[in-house]
């Protein structure tokens, strides 16, 4: 239940700040790329913030990341920050100035969870049910009914 609860408020946050970002962006006064700069420079400092206090203060992760081996630090700088930090928010906020809000935050934010469970099952070995792949079609259908004008 925690989990669903974190993602829930994680979809909130970025369904309201996205129009705020798309808001921002109709201007024409701020572009894609300084609106990411701009984020990113908000967003550090607080992130820095909550990793101290839960991993130095609250002692809530298993170990300092300085001891994970090569491959999960690789992991973490190509994966994470290279392909979903900035390649993600480069080709999201881009399409973000082109488009309309209300079709291109669900077709990013549906096309990554149904990706991740595809890719979860292919490569982590994650299960995969019926219910699972026919969620995962119902996805991609809506995507394919947002991106057809």
């Amino acid at each position: 239940m925690k989990a669903i609860l974190f993602a829930i408020a994680a979809g909130l946050f970025w369904g309201v700040g996205e129009v705020f970002t798309k808001a921002v962006l109709h201007t024409k006064q701020i572009g894609p790329v300084t609106a990411i700069a701009v984020r990113s420079t908000i967003a550090l400092p607080v992130l820095w913030l909550v990793y101290l206090v839960v991993v130095k203060g609250a002692n809530m992760e298993p170990q300092h990341w300085t001891k994970a081996d090569p491959s999960t630090l690789w992991k973490l700088v190509l994966g994470s920050g290279l392909l979903a930090g900035a390649g993600g928010m480069v080709c999201f906020y881009t399409a973000l100035n082109f488009g309309d809000v209300s079709r291109i935050k669900p077709i990013a934010f549906a096309l990554a969870p149904a990706t991740a469970v595809i890719l979860g099952w292919l490569f982590l070995h994650e299960p995969m049910s019926a219910r699972k792949a026919i969620a995962v079609a119902l996805i991609l259908g809506g995507v394919v009914l947002l991106s057809v004008k």
